[in-house]
């Protein structure tokens, strides 16, 4: 997989996480965070050999959007596979 299409991947993931998260809280602004990991995600240097984020070197997330991105991700990782079954197993996969 190219490095374009990973990180395509990786956003259509964790967008989907923030979107599940937020059809069911009202907490955290959907689309400001969507915006926010996006153009992380765009610029990460390690995607080439990145897993996931929790296992990274370095964070590239500020403290307030860390926080807010490890409150969706403890909700919805669970959740995704009853929403989003194939893209969850590809993802802990790494296909």
């Amino acid at each position: 997989m190219n490095l374009q299409a990973k990180r395509q991947k990786e956003i259509k993931i964790v967008v989907s996480m923030i979107q599940l998260y937020c059809r069911h809280h009202d907490d955290i602004d959907e689309q400001e965070l969507i915006q926010y990991a996006t153009s992380r995600i765009e610029k990460c240097p390690m995607m080439k050999d990145k897993t996931f984020c929790s296992r990274c070197k370095i964070h590239c997330y500020e403290k307030k959007m860390q926080e807010k991105i490890k409150k969706v991700m403890r909700y919805s990782g669970p959740r995704m596979i009853f929403h989003h079954p194939l893209l969850t197993i590809r993802h802990a996969l790494h296909i």
